[in-house]
């Protein structure tokens, strides 16, 4: 316990830089003190001393506003910034190096007893303040869920969630909406950016139809090039030019 509580103690050192001292994390963050009570329900949970881990927990929540069940599973060098506000389920499963800000809730979606309620969250996943993650799914290695964001579907590794209902962050897409944008001359994310505005949502699902529009133009082009037809209004000789090429192509 006291090598974890090191590591903790470390880990925060590194990823805060309000951080001033060791001494300043271990007596003033409640994210580590939240974290040292948890040990000491979920030991005496595993002893199926479930009051008894209970009891602690409900002390632990008390003193930090941290509600973490005895019965979760927290790995190692987790970091629980701020943190008022926290809710952690049962079932829920917390790899190594996570990092949870305030007002996120790990919860649940099913009331089925014996069953995987709550999330797993794999190593390094960073969870933004507000966030809810509800249900017995897994996020990948190295994800990140944005504030606010509201998770009720698996998230890939290293990928990036955002939005109620969450989605996932298509870079390649998002860039080439982008440009979509600035050659018609305006652009969608003006002031509505990133937000859930009905507008902003219609003109970004025209952008993307636009985008996708002139991906199969782009292909169609390709294909019908490699059949060996001319795209300049002329076209080769027919004995050039294979039928049945171009039929299997279109098949």
């Amino acid at each position: 316990m006291f090598k974890h509580l090191r590591e903790d103690l470390a880990s925060v050192r590194e990823r805060d830089p309000a951080a001033r001292s060791t001494w300043e994390v271990l007596t003033c963050y409640p994210g580590v003190h939240a974290l040292i009570f948890h040990r000491i329900a979920h030991a005496a949970w595993n002893r199926r001393l479930f009051w008894v881990g209970r009891f602690v927990s409900h002390i632990g929540r008390f003193l930090t506003g941290i509600e973490i069940h005895p019965g979760a599973v927290i790995g190692r060098r987790v970091f629980i910034d701020h943190g008022m506000g926290v809710v952690i389920g049962e079932t829920a499963v917390i790899g190594d190096d996570c990092t949870i800000y305030q007002a996120v809730t790990l919860g649940g979606t099913s009331l089925y007893r014996g069953t995987k309620r709550h999330p797993t969250l794999e190593r390094g996943v960073v969870v933004g303040a507000g966030a809810k993650v509800l249900g017995g799914f897994t996020v990948g290695e190295g994800a990140k869920i944005g504030s606010n964001a509201v998770v009720v579907k698996p998230v890939p590794a290293g990928a990036t969630a955002v939005g109620n209902p969450a989605r996932i962050i298509d870079s390649e897409r998002d860039s080439a909406r982008e440009q979509k944008a600035e050659q018609m001359g305006f652009s969608a994310y003006g002031v509505t950016r990133d937000m859930d505005d009905p507008v902003s949502k219609a003109l970004h699902g025209l952008l993307d139809h636009a985008v996708d529009t002139d991906r199969r133009l782009h292909a169609l082009v390709e294909r019908l090039e490699a059949a060996g037809l001319k795209l300049d209004g002329e076209m080769k000789p027919a004995d050039e030019f294979d039928p049945g090429k171009l039929s299997r192509m279109v098949d």
